[in-house]
């Protein structure tokens, strides 16, 4: 496949797989982050530390660090692993908890560094529409994704240490899970029907500046 072809059909891929029930206009304003801070993600296969920045993208930023300090991703499944592209997650365990947040994006940020591997981004459905889901390039996708549809999708955080774990991550169902079922049924439907899936047991702030 044409690496044309291939950006087109990924990135296809990686929109429609955050539209969800988010609702343009309905803008959740966060709290600021610090400046930068550290992120523990103890997973299932290892330990992740990010370091996200907010100058890279301040409203990603903001809400990342809302949805860490309240433990939205505590318990939450890897449930979209594209080999060569993207690790995606970001859908709770609680239907409750993903529809509170589905109904509330927050605006866009411009793409300031590029996707490279290791770097951390928040899917969309297009403009003013990133709410929970993220995701890891396990390879540099700039030419890909940092002008994707006219707006790109901007890094707000990088791992600095444990970018192995990406590769250890559980790969066999792919793109299998279906949204929808798990923004209805959450763990249950991801437990019975994709048990072998990998997860974060626990994402805290372990520090910041200022």
């Amino acid at each position: 496949m044409s690496r044309l072809t291939r950006s087109t059909v990924a990135l296809a891929a990686l929109v429609v797989a955050s539209t969800g029930c988010a609702r343009q206009g309905a803008i959740s304003p966060d709290p600021a982050a610090p400046d930068s801070f550290d992120v523990a993600m103890e997973t299932s296969v290892g330990t992740i530390t990010l370091r996200s920045r907010r100058a890279w993208a301040p409203h990603g930023v903001d809400r990342f660090h809302r949805l860490v300090s309240e433990g939205f991703y505590n318990d939450v499944r890897f449930f979209r692993v594209v080999p060569g592209f993207i690790i995606q997650f970001g859908l709770s365990g609680d239907p409750k908890a993903t529809a509170k947040w589905e109904a509330a994006p927050i605006v866009d940020d411009t793409v300031k560094v590029t996707n490279k591997r290791g770097t951390v981004v928040f899917a969309r459905a297009g403009q003013n529409s990133r709410t929970s889901q993220l995701f890891f390039n396990t390879v540099d996708n700039g030419l890909m994704l940092d002008a994707a549809d006219g707006f790109g999708f901007p890094p707000f955080a990088e791992i600095t240490s444990g970018v192995e774990v990406l590769d250890k991550i559980f790969q066999g169902y792919g793109e299998a899970p279906d949204q929808g079922r798990i923004m209805s049924a959450g763990n249950a439907y991801l437990q019975e029907n994709f048990p072998k899936l990998d997860y974060i047991k626990s994402a805290k702030v372990t520090s910041h500046w200022p």
